[in-house]
Formats: structure tokens, sequence, C-alpha cells
């Protein structure tokens, strides 16, 4: 409980720093919200986004789960997509993975963990599909930061085949996905300079015509 009591007044600090410093800053945020950016990452608690990143409440539209995956049939993330497409219009996507990712780590081993190895299973997915790269690195944790890596760029083509982005391309909106990793133990992004804007860099497959 003492844990728990301490939230409720780092809370009440917070407010009366913002207060003093901006006495309309809630004002602001009670007007509604436009951020340029949804953020994609992972549920790691040392990973997050507004700190990194050095922004404001009301500046990222946030996403996260087990190992920032963007899976297909997943309705809550599809529907936190369509709305900061389509409703907020945001500019930017970030997927943002980070090195010692638990979830990636995971879907190295063979070890059931319970419910979760379901969720796992999409990232074993994108182990499968870069099998040869990953298998030659015989340092195990550059075998695992180069996978966090890999996961994350599978991650931004999975959001550059959904049928939101490629209705928003194809209406000419300008939003560009990029992706990240994020060094836990130095606090730096590395870029990894996967930037896509439009479905010209998909397989044919997955290009839709509307």
């Amino acid at each position: 409980m003492e844990f728990y009591k301490q939230i409720l007044e780092n809370n009440k600090e917070w407010v009366s720093n913002k207060l003093s410093s901006d006495p309309d800053f809630f004002k602001r945020l009670e007007n509604g919200q436009q951020p340029p950016l949804l953020w994609i990452g992972c549920a790691d608690s040392r990973v997050p986004a507004n700190e990194i990143i050095g922004t404001q409440p009301g500046e990222v539209f946030v996403h996260r789960n087990i190992a920032n995956m963007v899976v297909h049939t997943d309705m809550n993330m599809l529907s936190v997509l369509d709305y900061a497409v389509n409703a907020l219009k945001v500019e930017h996507i970030i997927v943002c993975g980070h090195y010692g990712c638990g979830g990636v780590k995971a879907a190295m081993e063979n070890k059931s963990i319970g419910l979760i190895d379901n969720w796992i299973r999409h990232i074993k997915d994108v182990y499968k599909m870069h099998t040869d790269e990953l298998e030659a690195i015989e340092d195990e944790k550059e075998r695992w930061d180069r996978f966090v890596e890999l996961n994350v760029i599978e991650q931004v083509y999975d959001l550059a085949e959904t049928s939101i982005l490629q209705n928003a391309w194809k209406n000419e909106q300008k939003v560009v996905i990029h992706g990240w990793a994020y060094g836990v133990g130095t606090g730096i992004v590395n870029d990894l300079n996967v930037h896509l804007s439009g479905n010209e860099k998909l397989d044919e497959v997955y290009r839709l015509n509307f």
C-alpha cells in the first residue's frame, strides 16, 4: 500500500508542478488532441514513449503490447491504428522495439510460459523468416539484438500491408512508418533506416487495389 499511496502523492505533485510553470496546461489538453505521431511499442515498463523522445501529453498517441507486434487479426491494434490514421490524421508512425526485449528472447527459446505462448508464436514466425541470418550469429547476445531489429522491421512492413494505411496512401494522405530499436542501457534510439510512405516496397501479393 505504501507504493500505491506514493503514486497518488506523485500525481498531486506533478499537477502542482505543471500548473506552476503553465497555468493553462490542463485546459489545453481538455480541448482535445491532435498528436502528429502514433507510437507502437513494447509494454516493457522501461520503455516509456513520451519520456524517451521528450514529448508532452497530447503529442503522442500510444499503443503497446508484448514485443511491439503488429498482428493483422489484432482488433485492438487495428482500432488504434484506424483512429490514429483516419481521425487524428497522424503524420508519423513509429514501431519501437528495444534491446533486451523479454518477448523476443522467449521467441528464441522453447520454454512454455503459458497463455502468452500463443502471442510469442508470432515473434517466432519472424525468426523463421530470418533463420539463416540469425543462426549465423554465434554470439547469443548479438543474435538477440539482431532479432529485435528484424522484428521491428517486419512489423513496419506488416503495418504497411494493412488496408488502413494503403487506403490512406491511395488518398494521398501523408503518413510515414519508421522502425526504431531503443537501448534500455543507454537511452539511445537506433533508427533502423526503414521508412515507408507508400506500398511500393511491398510484395505484389500484399498490394491492395481500391
